[in-house]
């Protein structure tokens, strides 16, 4: 046996002993921090869910918040007007603006909102403007939403330990508004959807007035039954000593908002019950450090998704951190602060679609799949000693390799084992097959034109290396299609069959090769080979 065997040998031992470990005998600690392979929603059973982000939402908070920021800018401006106004989730109307600033008034919109349509209004109020949201702007806001839903459910999920979640959008379409959601073994899908369909927006805005209305038309009654622009009348999360809903008016500006949030975390309160404590980042403790300062002795309203969950006498200038009180549980504490953390989602969302697999359908789906890999193995197996004789024995050896190397490779990486993942573990044992046939149709030719079994074996790897590259590699890329554009289960088989590619590059080049060369070796002369 000559050096170069015995290295390849080694090499060969190494990468089979390697996989081994990592598929079977990976330690606890190692484990944690790579995955052994998981099984999919189709093996384990779970929920899918298809999801519809209502990106109107975003369109509209989006204009709440231009209308918002442009009433302090024609304040510091110094541009009287009537009234700022929405009027669609895209557009909103200024009216009585000062007649002798139309050009400062257009120009501050031009310099500060780029993104909006500016033309001038006819109607009984003179000297009024509507703003429109650009086309392209409002698809861009649109698509943002939805990718923003998407990383916020995500987070969401990612901190409830739910184990390899599926979570991306539905579709590649620029305008897809839908997100497809999975989860294996998920025991309570009720507490997974309501985790992700509450939006969790924190507000935090001063009271008009200095307590609660029985109704909405109390709380109107000072204002002729109409709201206030600047007002906005919410229910309150506590009711009264009857069990009627009560209402707080709350001044629409002027607050922040949970994008100020810096973290969200359960404490007590100091009558001992949960609460959740919060911090503010720079912007927001210092915007949050101005208002408390300006309105001590008023009520300040801590907003949770358009409703007051308290609303506390500021006593003192506060400035980074705050805490919200309210009848929760420990577990509603825990969500709430687990939602806050992971950010307000930008607009509602509502289930399209609910699918749950149950697990004995999972079970049934591993022994069909477990059944016909075996079966496909098998088959393969006596085909190729059958026509290939003691040859086949070396591309069964290969193929269980491929097999190791394959399964080693998906647990380091931690893929998850789907249905389809089967079939692309099944197509790698044929894949891995048609190389071995190939080689050896090409060792018959040459020995057929009368080299030794030696020069044979030589000639043919050299000759048919590049049509393998060639097969794999367009495989290859058909894969990576697969994965970049696929759902999940297209992209549990697009993993399972690039792995095996490559693997199968291995074991069909490099094993093969050897184990021939060893046998040849170990001949006292290497003129025939059984094939």
């Amino acid at each position: 046996m000559t050096k170069r065997i015995k290295i390849r040998l080694a090499v060969i031992a190494f990468i089979t002993l390697l996989s081994v470990y990592l598929f079977a005998g990976m330690p606890p600690s190692v484990a944690n921090m790579k995955q052994r392979i998981h099984l999919g929603l189709d093996l384990q059973g779970g929920v899918q869910l298809v999801l519809k982000v209502k990106t109107s939402d975003a369109i509209r908070a989006e204009t709440d918040q231009t209308i918002e920021n442009l009433k302090n800018q024609l304040q510091k401006a110094n541009i009287t007007y009537r009234e700022l106004t929405r009027t669609e989730d895209n557009q909103f109307t200024a009216t009585g603006v000062d007649t002798t600033k139309n050009s400062e008034f257009q120009k501050l919109i031009a310099d500060n909102h780029p993104e909006w349509d500016v033309s001038s209004k006819s109607g009984d109020t003179p000297n009024s403007y509507s703003l429109q949201l650009k086309p392209a702007q409002e698809a861009a806001f649109r698509q943002q939403s939805v990718e923003q839903a998407v990383g916020t459910i995500t987070n969401r999920i990612n901190q409830l330990g739910v184990t390899e979640p599926t979570i991306q959008r539905r579709g590649t379409a620029a305008n897809s508004d839908e997100i497809l959601v999975q989860f294996p073994g998920v025991k309570d899908p009720g507490h997974v959807r309501s985790i992700i369909q509450s939006t969790a927006l924190l507000e935090l805005k001063m009271v008009e007035g200095q307590g609660t209305f029985p109704s909405e038309q109390a709380a109107l009654q000072q204002y002729g039954g109409q709201v206030p622009s600047d007002l906005q009348v919410l229910p309150s999360s506590e009711h009264s000593a009857d069990g009627s809903p009560t209402y707080f008016l709350i001044h629409k500006s002027g607050g922040i908002s949970g994008r100020d949030l810096k973290n969200a975390y359960v404490s007590r309160e100091e009558n001992g019950r949960p609460a959740i404590s919060f911090s503010l980042n720079a912007a927001g403790a210092q915007k949050f450090g101005t208002i408390t300062e300006q309105n001590i002795g008023k009520l300040l309203a801590i907003i949770l998704d358009g409703r007051v969950q308290s609303a506390p006498v500021l006593k003192s200038r506060i400035t980074d951190n705050g805490q919200i009180t309210g009848s929760f549980s420990p577990e509603e504490a825990k969500d709430l602060a687990l939602k806050l953390r992971s950010g307000a989602l930008p607009a509602s969302i509502s289930i399209e679609q609910e699918t749950t697999v149950g697990a004995s359908l999972g079970t049934d789906s591993i022994v069909a799949g477990v059944t016909a890999s075996v079966v496909a193995l098998v088959a393969v197996i006596l085909f190729m000693l059958i026509y290939y004789k003691a040859s086949g024995i070396n591309a069964t050896t290969a193929m269980f390799l491929n097999l190791i190397v394959l399964l080693g490779a998906m647990a380091y990486l931690g893929a998850t084992m789907t249905l389809p993942g089967i079939a692309g573990v099944i197509l790698t044992i044929g894949v891995g097959i048609d190389s071995n046939v190939l080689i050896f149709e090409r060792i018959r030719e040459e020995l057929r034109a009368g080299k030794n079994a030696a020069s044979a074996v030589t000639t043919s790897f050299g000759r048919v290396f590049i049509t393998l590259v060639d097969t794999h590699l367009a495989a290859l890329i058909s894969a990576a299609f697969l994965f970049l554009f696929g759902t999940g289960p297209v992209k549990g088989f697009a993993v399972t069959l690039f792995i095996g590619l490559v693997s199968n590059m291995f074991t069909a080049v490099f094993v093969s090769r050897t184990l021939f060369e060893l046998v040849l070796a170990r001949k006292e002369r290497a003129e025939a080979i059984s094939i």
